[in-house]
């Protein structure tokens, strides 16, 4: 039961450092997107942003593999 917490645990901080760090790279390369996010209320194009950025890391660290 042990390593289930802590494999738990660790799952839920990479997940959760890889959307952090997605974001911050999201608002130095697409400034506009995050801007209209925010004024409108409407976050559909962020988070598919974000997903795209995530997509391309992860498909560009599997090249790797």
């Amino acid at each position: 039961m042990k390593q289930l917490g802590v494999s738990l645990v660790t799952v839920v901080a990479v997940v959760s450092i890889l959307l952090a760090v997605a974001t911050v790279w999201l608002f130095l390369t697409n400034p506009m997107t995050v801007a209209n996010a925010v004024n409108e209320g409407d976050v559909t194009p962020l988070i598919r942003n974000l997903a795209d950025a995530i997509f391309a890391a992860l498909s560009g660290l599997l090249k790797y593999l």
